[in-house]
C-alpha cells in the first residue's frame, strides 16, 4: 500500500501542514472505522466501514487499499448473507491492508517534513 504524494498535494494545494494534517485524520479515521472491520460486527456495518475508510483513503490518495475497501463494501452490500468465516478472512485481509496504509501514512508524513517541502512561517509574509 501506498500513498500518492502527488495527488495528496494537489488536493491540499502544496500546503505541506495541511496534507500532513490530512494524513492524521485519516489515521484517526482508520482507527476508529477498523475496529468494526471484524465478522462479530454485522455485515451492514462492516460494509459501512469499508465505505468510510474508502472515502477516507481517497482523500490521502491510498487508492489500492480505496480499491481493496469497495471490494469489501460491494461483498457485503450484496444480497447474500456472507459467511462468518468468509467474513473473517475478507476483513483479516483489509484489516492488513489498514495496517499496511497507515504505515505508509506515517512514511508520507516523514517524507513531508523533510526540508525543503515546508515553507518557513517568516517566509509567508
Amino acid at each position: 500500500m501506498k500513498i500518492d504524494m502527488e495527488h495528496l498535494l494537489t488536493m491540499t494545494g502544496g500546503d505541506v501542514d495541511l496534507a500532513d494534517e490530512i494524513l492524521d485524520i485519516f489515521r484517526n479515521q482508520a482507527e476508529m472505522w477498523g475496529r468494526m472491520l471484524n465478522a462479530d460486527t454485522k455485515q451492514n456495518e462492516w460494509a459501512d466501514a469499508a465505505h468510510a475508510l474508502k472515502g477516507a483513503a481517497l482523500s490521502v490518495g491510498a487508492k489500492d487499499f480505496a480499491d481493496s475497501c469497495a471490494k469489501v463494501e460491494q461483498k457485503g452490500r450484496g444480497e447474500a448473507i456472507v459467511g462468518r468465516i468468509e467474513a473473517a478472512s475478507l476483513l483479516s485481509t483489509l484489516r492488513d491492508e489498514l495496517a499496511q496504509t497507515i504505515e505508509a501514512c506515517a512514511k508520507a508524513s516523514y517524507e513531508l517534513s523533510k526540508p525543503g517541502l515546508r515553507r518557513s512561517k517568516d517566509s509567508n509574509s
